[in-house]
């Protein structure tokens, strides 16, 4: 493996620790801390990622570096049985991957500016890579089609990773790994922007429509197609256990394994790895392996604005900064329904806000994450304002987790419209959502919710008397999610100081009548029984929970409306659900 071109990179493949954020130990904020209204420190977050970015007053556009405008032609895209009609690029059609690049390489050299991408159609085969002091603007009716093709972005990274390709250092659900480059991508830059004019200002990652190769698409490595290889399947380029971690003993081995038939397949094989303690240099996936990168990713970067566009078809999670500081995330629309389409997913973040957002996603909107297994380097994500955005769709609207083993603190959200807009066919699944289990741990502490709406409730449909923690309930607390993906399970979470305030729902007309959800609250605190840790380890309830001033509209479930399961300290106040007001603490 040849990284000399990146000595950053090779402190990161030398050790991994050495990355972790200075800040993961401070607290910043004090005076906010001290405050008796903790609204006060959102304030604070608003105004530090409310400040303009400074940037050099030059354009570097990149027809002048070359570019040229390609025609477009009809297309099929597919998710699963469902299909729509698109437009991609004509075969042929001019690459702007080197005209991008070369523009991005002189903006940065001069000092900064902005990398203008003019109205028109651009087919760029291979990922926009953002340098420090480079903003990257998409004018009015600008659409940049990435490329159909994994091979594009296994072609340019800095780490060459011989058959497997150039890659790039990513993280993949919370696991570090070196992958296919994500399509926009930037890591360890300072000052960076990713704007648009406008929502016809596009990404589109197309990852609906087939490969150029034609064998499947960024969406059909979800599913097995015959004897094909896919995410989910063994892989026979993921080797055993004992090879890759000699040191391990057999019964660590088998925990780490655990009872999956397919545990090497590439989405079950990384976490494996980072149980293990394999280094991140010998994660190495890319050519041949089938985890898709992500939209837009940034690791390790600061003062961060991302603005003003629509982002459409992403092959993952849409938007993902990794340990970054100093983040705006603002009036970006989101359409994209595929697999693990996630909106944006700050991962041991510090001081993001998000505002004015629309998110029709086919995963949840918002998910805050801290990383996974052994990944906790980067420590916490803390201090996220999320605000005026719209959730048309999505399992989750607002939701932390479930890769949050760093933990995740102080978290404001308030003024957002949980639309749900789709609700007869693509309902969204809860409005507040946290999840974790035993194996992702972490804490989660000091969330706090204000001023929602939601108009057509959430997913009512009949969960047949099971408790609603996959969808279904309007505020859901899960702390024992998707405990068969994990074999080691010896990390107990801790979930406390949840607070929501003023919330509304209303209802929609089923055909058997009119509901607003399923049940109002679930909270499922960790179920000891799932534990397979050392014995006398503490298994904490879910505790200090309030809910006041609320009208939980016309739950499903009137005989139970609310969940709990080993929580204590859950105090409804002017709590309104099925027409009754409840005044009471629960446990």
């Amino acid at each position: 493996m040849n990284d000399a071109s990146n000595p950053h990179r090779r402190t990161f493949l030398r050790n991994a620790s050495a990355l972790a954020a200075a800040t993961a130990t401070a607290v910043p904020f004090a005076s906010a801390q001290s405050s008796a209204d903790p609204w006060q420190r959102a304030q604070d977050i608003i105004a530090r990622c409310s400040r303009p970015p400074s940037f050099r007053n030059e354009d570097f556009p990149v027809t002048a570096f070359g570019a040229k405008s390609c025609r477009l032609v009809a297309a099929t895209s597919t998710w699963r049985k469902v299909q729509w009609e698109v437009k991609t690029p004509a075969p042929g059609s001019h690459d702007c991957h080197p005209a991008i690049a070369a523009a991005i390489a002189a903006c940065h050299q001069a000092g900064g500016g902005r990398v203008l991408i003019p109205a028109g159609s651009w087919y760029c085969k291979g990922p926009i890579v953002l340098r420090s002091n480079v903003h990257v603007h998409l004018a009015s009716g600008a659409q940049v089609y990435f490329s159909a093709n994994p091979a594009d972005y296994a072609k340019y990274g800095d780490i060459d990773c011989g058959e497997r390709g150039k890659l790039v250092v990513s993280r993949w659900q919370g696991n570090d790994v070196l992958n296919y480059s994500p399509l926009v991508y930037a890591y360890k830059q300072t000052n960076i922007a990713l704007t648009g004019a406008d929502w016809t200002s596009v990404l589109n990652g197309q990852a609906g429509v087939p490969f150029e190769s034609g064998d499947s698409s960024w969406w059909g490595w979800m599913d097995r197609r015959g004897d094909e290889v896919s995410a989910a399947t063994v892989n026979p380029l993921n080797l055993p256990l004992d090879a890759v971690a000699p040191g391990l003993g057999p019964a660590e081995r088998a925990l780490i394994q655990g009872e999956h038939p397919r545990w090497n397949g590439d989405t079950r094989y990384l976490p494996a790895l980072s149980e293990a303690g394999v280094p991140l240099a010998r994660r190495v996936f890319g050519v041949g392996h089938h985890l898709r990168p992500c939209l837009v990713e940034f690791i390790g970067c600061s003062e961060v604005v991302m603005e003003g566009y629509q982002a459409v078809a992403s092959p993952f999670w849409m938007h993902h900064p990794v340990d970054c500081r100093n983040v705006r995330f603002s009036k970006v629309n989101m359409e994209s329904i595929g697999p693990n389409n996630d909106g944006f997913d700050p991962e041991s973040c510090d001081t993001v806000l998000v505002d004015g957002c629309t998110f029709n996603t086919g995963d949840d909107c918002i998910a805050i994450k801290s990383g996974k297994n052994r990944d906790t380097q980067f420590g916490p994500t803390r201090n996220v304002v999320i605000q005026n955005c719209i959730m048309n769709s999505g399992h989750g609207g607002v939701t932390l987790g479930s890769e949050m083993a760093a933990g995740i603190e102080h978290v404001y959200a308030q003024k957002i419209e949980f639309r749900n807009a789709h609700w007869a066919t693509d309902p969204l699944g809860s409005a507040i959502r946290l999840k974790t289990n035993m194996n992702r741990g972490g804490f989660l502490r000091h969330l706090y919710v204000r001023d929602v709406r939601l108009p057509n409730g959430v997913d009512a449909r009949d969960k047949r008397g099971k408790p609603a923690t996959g969808g279904g309930a309007i505020v859901t607390i899960d702390c024992n999610y998707a405990t068969g993906d994990d074999g080691v399970r010896t990390r107990p979470p801790s979930v406390s100081d949840v607070h929501i305030s003023n919330l509304r729902a209303g209802t929609v007309n089923m055909a058997d009548g009119d509901y607003s959800c399923y049940q109002a609250v679930v909270i499922l605190g960790p179920v000891a029984a799932s534990f397979n840790g050392p014995a006398g380890t503490a298994i904490l309830p879910v505790t200090n929970i309030s809910i006041t001033d609320c009208d939980f509209g016309t739950a499903r479930n009137a005989g139970q409306p609310v969940f709990l399961h080993n929580a204590r300290n859950v105090v409804l106040k002017n709590v309104k659900i099925n027409g009754r007001t409840i005044s009471e603490t629960l446990s």
